[in-house]
């Protein structure tokens, strides 16, 4: 039997992972987001363990990280014969990743705020109408 070592969520894992569910990101995807941040790189099994999470959890996780552009994965020879295992990492520094995070907050913010003024622009043309 071998040893493995394997990173587990601590306080501040969680608590970092809560805060950017509150934002508005997935609990799975933030989840594998702070593990992938806490680790140079990690197998989806390692992620899985770290992160309590299942592996279809993790798989559409890392989907929609890939998509994002903020992780790259590798391939390693397994061990035994079988399939290669794939080694996931981060594509960017957590802090730029923050920012893309912050810049597309701000986007929907300032969409949502343009569609509430359209609709008072809406609301006062029909009370001019109705006045009329």
């Amino acid at each position: 039997m071998r040893m493995e070592k394997v990173m587990i969520f601590t306080d501040e894992d969680e608590e970092f992972s809560n805060l950017l569910t509150e934002i508005g990101l997935k609990r799975n995807v933030a989840k594998v987001l702070v593990y992938l941040a806490s680790s140079p790189e990690a197998t989806s099994r390692d992620i899985e363990r770290g992160t309590d999470l299942r592996q279809p959890e993790v798989s559409i996780a890392m989907r929609t990280l890939k998509e994002n552009g903020w992780i790259q994965s590798r391939e390693s020879k397994a061990e035994s014969k079988g399939r290669p295992v794939k080694i996931y990492s981060l594509s960017k520094p957590i802090a730029e990743i923050m920012d893309i995070i912050e810049e597309n907050k701000r986007k929907e913010v300032e969409n949502q705020l343009m569609l509430i003024h359209k609709v008072r622009e809406h609301l006062s043309q029909v009370q001019k109408t109705i006045l009329e």
